[in-house]
């Protein structure tokens, strides 16, 4: 008899490669990628914490110490992650952040060197990680590039991430369409505010960050922050089969904020 609360496994024997993969939303996806059969490579530019998620996962998935910044670094990880398995069925562009030089602020206090900053890390490397992989992508491959909630709301302090990141969404359009003759579908996942590590790199006690975290939640429908599993579940439809008529389009995952 068929067990039905067994996984699908829709991922089975998928080889995949997510950028940011050893903490936060990149974890996430990547342990549910997991359960679902992927194998492939976590990127990260930490090599203790790539250490202990590539352990986390059960050796499914190596890991590779790599800076998205860098274009040398991202066609080396592609060609190591081919090297150990093959073409690539899936890509998740995770590697980015709203954390750090030029994010928090009003943008007439942006200096040059802080927009640099944030347009490399979530503009710049988005582009160059999509292009160095397509060596690397099966024919066929899906893409899903992270986008955000602030590429379509104005968040305060985070005007020049939003900017970039509403370019990301943009992008899955152009891309896809550049891509068609080799039917490798682009796809946005936007995420809302998420339960990541990214809070205690405000450095505020654990009860005043408890406290955040509930004031932000309940500002959207289901009235709580979400999991970076909820945005693997998602990550795990978009690259998966399941999704093969979706293409150039982008689901905001933030709980009913955008649209309510």
């Amino acid at each position: 008899m068929e067990n039905f609360n067994s996984k699908k496994m829709r991922l089975k024997n998928k080889v995949a490669v997510i950028t940011g993969g050893n903490s936060g939303i990149g974890f996430g996806i990547a342990q549910e990628f997991v359960a679902e059969g992927a194998v492939g490579a976590i990127a990260g530019r930490t090599q203790k914490t790539l250490d202990s998620s590539v352990a986390a996962l059960n050796d499914q998935f190596i890991g590779i110490k790599c800076d998205v910044t860098k274009l040398d670094d991202l066609s080396s990880m592609f060609a190591e992650a081919e090297q150990k398995f093959g073409k690539l069925d899936i890509l998740i562009v995770n590697a980015g952040g709203a954390i750090g030089a030029g994010t928090a602020g009003n943008m007439a206090d942006v200096t040059e060197d802080d927009f640099d900053k944030i347009m490399d890390l979530n503009l710049k490397s988005v582009f160059f990680t999509v292009q160095k992989a397509l060596p690397h992508l099966k024919d066929g491959a899906s893409v899903v590039m992270v986008g955000s909630l602030a590429a379509h709301k104005p968040l305060d302090g985070l005007t020049t991430y939003g900017g970039a990141k509403a370019a990301v969404v943009n992008w899955a359009r152009s891309f896809s369409k550049d891509l068609a003759n080799r039917k490798i579908r682009v796809n946005i996942l936007s995420p809302g505010t998420i339960d990541t590590p990214a809070f205690e790199k405000f450095g505020i006690p654990h009860d005043i960050a408890m406290e955040l975290k509930h004031q932000v939640g309940s500002a959207n429908l289901v009235q709580r922050i979400g999991l970076p599993s909820e945005m693997g579940k998602v990550a795990v439809f978009l690259g998966s089969d399941d999704s093969s008529f979706v293409i150039g389009q982008e689901i905001v995952a933030d709980g009913g904020v955008y649209h309510f």
